[in-house]
């Protein structure tokens, strides 16, 4: 019994911490991780901006070039700057210690945060670092406050209208909602086949029955 709660209280502390900052509004994200091309998108965002700090460990290089449709030599070409081999997983060279020294914390892994706090808390929280010259980078963030990341995409956000930047911050979170659960769309598809199934099972168990039981009264 206390094995279970333990482990309900761990699965239960990523939305507790959405709590504790349910002040703040989340936008939705409104994402469709069967775009492709959105999903390469946000890898090519992930990989410029957010991989020299923040790894994603549990997502190989040519897992990601098959579900987003792109080659491996494309991938190798466009979103490979840690790692030479295709079949490596998205780390980062950044020593925990020093990231710790630099930042106050280690920079977490992104494999699943977007299971920890929902695809929406990604997006509100991408676009909502607002200028604050008493934090050490000078921006602070509306959803996290106080948070050690530094605003990376200061400069994207600068270079472009917010509609454009809004798009970017959209497609970076389905491609971290992919990453989360790369199998998700495979798992979809096969969950229709499964109900049109079971759908056909039930209209051909009912005209069974019924010819079955026609002459029983």
């Amino acid at each position: 019994m206390k094995k279970l709660i333990l482990a309900f209280l761990l699965a239960a502390l990523p939305m507790l911490g959405m709590a504790a900052g349910g002040s703040v509004e989340l936008d939705d994200a409104d994402i469709d991780v069967s775009d492709q091309a959105s999903l390469q998108r946000g890898a090519k965002l992930f990989v410029n901006y957010c991989l020299s700090c923040h790894s994603a460990k549990y997502q190989r290089y040519n897992r990601m070039a098959r579900d987003l449709g792109l080659t491996e030599e494309e991938v190798k070409q466009n979103l490979m700057f840690t790692t030479d081999k295709i079949g490596d997983t998205m780390n980062i060279a950044m020593d925990p210690e020093a990231a710790a020294e630099w930042f106050g914390t280690a920079p977490p892994d992104l494999s699943v945060i977007s299971r920890a706090r929902g695809d929406d808390w990604i997006y509100t929280y991408l676009r909502s670092f607002v200028p604050d010259e008493s934090r050490p980078f000078g921006y602070n963030n509306t959803v996290f406050p106080d948070v050690g990341m530094p605003h990376v995409l200061w400069k994207l956000q600068q270079d472009q209208s917010q509609e454009k930047f809004d798009s970017d911050m959209r497609d970076l979170t389905a491609f971290l909602s992919y990453v989360g659960e790369p199998i998700q769309l495979e798992r979809k598809s096969l969950g229709i086949k499964v109900l049109i199934f079971i759908a056909i099972f039930f209209v051909l168990a009912y005209l069974l029955k019924k010819e079955y039981w026609k002459d029983i009264h």
